[in-house]
């Protein structure tokens, strides 16, 4: 859970983590609460808080419908929120307002159309269609890290129920899957001796091995950004976007994530789709935050 203060500017002037995978939905909840409580302590002047909620939103009720990597279901967020901090609430998908970031201020800038994967825990997903955000008809679309990629691979994780989606394949925690199978088959690598000094080969730490030069985990990152592109060239094909942008915390991976992916993209995807350029998000990880922020102001204008 990332909470910052954002001022007009788009600065952070204030940030704030706290673990929320594994918690119990009131858990979720209470963290939340105190979070935004002491954020608000830091910086009294704010005037509306948004949340972007790793899961599908009713924005009209301001209701978190269901999550696949959290405990939490049919919760009116928006209407406890308000209540509890005395503030406005507003709240969408966190991939959403991720995209509504880097399309007014990131890599999707000047975009017409644009699609975005924000590869975390699990692979959120957004979607800027004719210059505006699409949710679909319920609010609740865009789910692209539910795009299958392989019809008998793995079961997603979390509570979604398909096989073979792009984020069973290709999220943080497959990143984490892949790089421990490398450490154990390359004892002699940088992942491979970090395993044997007892640290927890999540996906930051294979992303930072390989930001290092371990080709051990630059070839795990290989892996990931082909089965991204796959995913790519279906989605590709599909919405025929300007550019299609990888964020959330994985996109500090650079060109060994877009690379991959980019090529693979270009093999399988229609022309002119197949030349559908491929980045990494010039807000980085901080997209969801900003982009929550400037939902709120939105919000609240009226827009």
């Amino acid at each position: 859970m990332l909470v910052g203060v954002v001022d007009s500017e788009r600065r952070i002037v204030y940030r704030a983590t706290a673990p929320s995978h594994g918690l119990r939905q009131d858990e979720l909840l209470e963290t939340l609460e105190r979070e935004l409580r002491t954020a608000r302590q830091a910086r009294p002047d704010v005037v509306a808080a948004g949340l972007g909620i790793p899961c599908t939103i009713d924005r009209q009720r301001g209701v978190a419908i269901v999550a696949v990597n959290l405990e939490i279901a049919d919760v009116p967020v928006r209407e406890l929120m308000t209540e509890r901090l005395g503030l406005p609430v507003f709240l969408d998908n966190d991939a959403n307002v991720a995209i509504l970031a880097e399309h007014r201020f990131g890599a999707a800038r000047g975009a017409r159309n644009a699609v975005m994967l924000t590869i975390g825990t699990g692979i959120g997903g957004g979607l800027i269609v004719d210059g505006r955000l699409y949710r679909g008809s319920t609010g609740a679309g865009a789910e692209l890290g539910h795009t299958v990629i392989d019809a008998d691979g793995p079961r997603c994780q979390g509570n979604c129920p398909n096989r073979g989606c792009v984020e069973a394949l290709a999220s943080g925690t497959a990143i984490a899957r892949e790089g421990l199978a490398a450490a154990q088959a390359a004892p002699g690598s940088a992942l491979g001796r970090a395993l044997a000094d007892g640290v927890e080969l999540d996906g930051r730490e294979v992303t930072d091995a390989a930001l290092a030069g371990d080709e051990t985990a630059q070839e795990v990152l290989e892996v990931i950004g082909t089965r991204l592109g796959v995913a790519f060239s279906s989605l590709a094909n599909i919405f025929d976007p300007d550019v299609i942008v990888i964020g959330g915390g994985a996109s500090r991976a650079g060109e060994l994530l877009a690379g991959p992916a980019r090529e693979e993209l270009a093999s399988r995807a229609l022309p002119p789709m197949s030349g559908t350029p491929v980045t990494t998000a010039e807000l980085g990880p901080d997209a969801g935050l900003i982009g929550a922020a400037t939902m709120a102001l939105l919000e609240l204008d009226g827009g």
